[in-house]
């Protein structure tokens, strides 16, 4: 099953980098986020305990989360168009497991989010954000679940798709929420009440904690932090309930796929 898996995502992973479109899009957006809004909102960002950080630095942590969403979105495009091929049939008639064919699209949507967000994080001693060695494989980490957690819930939505402008709307109706209200663009405290709420129970918002801790704090102190940990569990439990639901979402067999 593995051997299956992973070259499924040898395959999403060469069929990313023969499409410099793809790659474009995928890295370029965040950064002109990153980019426009950090000097837009530059002067007029002084939340209660921020003083010293400029949106610079706070909106980074959400830029890598951004490039995590919008990779797991254009790998999982690529469903509907191996079934528009036929290739995606051809898969489901061999003698394979379709928990590999699960693997496969999630693992190659990691693969391709890990490249770009790894190149990203060049950009931190530049804001005076530094990682020592555990915190550098707790931030790993995070990358991972999190692209896990975005690229089962995408495979989840975009299984039973038939276009890709259909799966376009959907994510940016469903998933672009997430991460709008995971405190990318500013942080819970200065959130009325319920979207205070809305956010402390959104998974998005515990993987950007998980993200962000590592360039604030003492990589194997958070261990023994109990928020931190807390943040973990939740990104760890998205990312396995998601996977799973794409997993009985494939074993449904259906008409015309």
């Amino acid at each position: 099953m593995m051997g299956v898996a992973l070259a499924l995502a040898k395959r999403e992973f060469t069929r990313f980098a023969r499409q410099p479109q793809r790659v474009i899009g995928a890295v370029a957006q965040p950064l002109m986020f990153w980019l426009f809004l950090g000097a837009g909102m530059g002067t007029s960002f002084r939340p209660a305990g921020l003083a010293q950080v400029s949106y610079f630095e706070y909106f980074y942590p959400g830029v890598m989360v951004m490039m995590l969403l919008f990779a797991s979105i254009f790998a999982c495009i690529t469903i509907i168009e191996d079934r528009d091929a036929g290739f995606l049939q051809g898969v489901l008639v061999a003698p394979v497991s379709r928990m590999a064919i699960v693997l496969g699209k999630v693992f190659g949507a990691t693969a391709i989010a890990l490249v770009q967000v790894l190149l990203f994080t060049v950009a931190a001693p530049f804001l005076g954000l530094t990682l020592g060695g555990a915190g550098a494989v707790l931030l790993l980490l995070g990358f991972i679940l999190t692209s896990i957690g975005f690229a089962g819930l995408g495979f989840l939505l975009a299984w039973g798709m038939r276009s890709t402008a259909g799966f376009h709307a959907i994510m940016m109706v469903f998933l672009m929420p997430l991460w709008m209200l995971s405190g990318a663009l500013f942080p819970i405290s200065g959130a009325p009440g319920w979207m205070n709420v809305v956010m402390q129970i959104n998974p998005v918002f515990h993987a950007l904690e998980i993200i962000r801790a590592p360039f604030y704090g003492d990589g194997l102190a958070l261990l023994g932090q109990r928020g931190y940990l807390l943040s973990l569990a939740v990104v760890v439990a998205w990312a396995v309930l998601s996977l799973l639901a794409s997993m009985m979402r494939v074993s449904k067999r259906e008409l015309g796929v």
